[in-house]
């Protein structure tokens, strides 16, 4: 048995670990996919205290050997639920491999990509269509590419893109750009940067290969067909709680309702990071969630 079980090895999953360690806990981190969640698909991340500039790939590693240095564990496994059955308050976290007993859980499973959900997107997730310019970009050399959204991370990853690739077409369903005008004023002065504001993805089109895509002005119904090699998506993130809803309150969008300290509606079990219900969702932010929720649930078990 674990003193804490960690579901998520995200920046607050692994904080909320090293927090646990320091405090005198067992702590084991189980994560489905990647450690360092997120953060890992920025190329640069320069609001993290303590590093001009850093990679998220680099961060991740640093924060991943931290939390090893101090004696967590860590399993690549996908949570299916937690169970909180028993009389002796012991929680029981069931895997696609197995069980772990904990005496607290931290559910850290931060946020996945939004889809599309257009006809044809199915099809060439991973083939065509990408989430990460600096995982994938490589692939589209003096190539044709088109980025859809206007925030922060569709216009980072339209200058990452455009540096290597013939073309970049940003496609924003709204009028404007949404993201820092600094991204905003390197894309409006790239020569190979067009942007087209108004505009919806109607679907994605292509055989054996992707071939490009329809969009559709929202304002007057009128289809334009774009032929790109590829596609990167960045139209937001939602939260993956939905195996958690026997022993957190979610809301309408979703999100775990949760206190600064993480507290959910099961005594024991407490949430961190971009998957609960907050304000601002940022690295730091995220680690200043595993901190205190590392803390309450050390203080959890003291009591008991």
């Amino acid at each position: 048995m674990y003193d804490v079980i960690v579901i998520g090895g995200g920046p607050a999953g692994l904080t909320a670990a090293l927090y646990c360690l320091r405090l005198g806990k067992t702590a084991l981190v189980i994560e489905k996919e990647s450690f360092g969640g997120q953060m890992t698909f920025s190329p640069k991340i320069e609001n993290y205290p303590g590093f001009l500039s850093i990679s998220g790939n680099e961060l991740a590693q640093n924060m991943v050997e931290q939390v090893a240095e101090q004696g967590g564990s860590l399993a690549m496994e996908e949570v299916l639920r937690i169970e909180n059955s028993r009389a002796d308050d012991v929680k029981v976290v069931v895997t696609d491999c197995g069980a772990y007993e904990a005496k607290a859980v931290i559910i850290a499973v931060g946020v996945r990509h939004r889809l599309l959900n257009v006809p044809g997107e199915e099809l060439f997730l991973g083939d065509g269509i990408s989430f990460c310019a600096i995982c994938d970009g490589a692939f589209y050399e003096n190539r044709e590419v088109a980025v859809i959204g206007g925030g922060n991370s569709a216009l980072q990853e339209a200058v990452l893109l455009s540096k290597t690739c013939k073309k970049v077409t940003i496609v924003q369903n709204l009028d404007f750009l949404t993201g820092e005008k600094k991204l905003q004023e390197i894309l409006e002065n790239a020569p190979n940067v067009e942007i087209l504001l108004g505009y919806v993805v109607d679907r994605i089109n292509g055989d054996s290969a992707l071939r490009g895509l329809d969009i559709k002005k929202e304002a007057t119904g009128e289809i334009k067909t774009l032929n790109v090699d590829g596609i990167f998506t960045a139209i937001g993130l939602e939260p993956v709680n939905g195996n958690f809803t026997n022993v957190a309150e979610l809301d309408k969008f979703g999100y775990i309702v949760a206190d600064e300290n993480g507290d959910t509606r099961t005594e024991g079990i407490f949430a961190a990071g971009d998957c609960r219900t907050k304000k601002v969702r940022q690295v730091s932010a995220a680690c200043s969630d595993g901190a205190c929720s590392a803390i309450a649930a050390c203080n959890y078990i003291d009591r008991k």
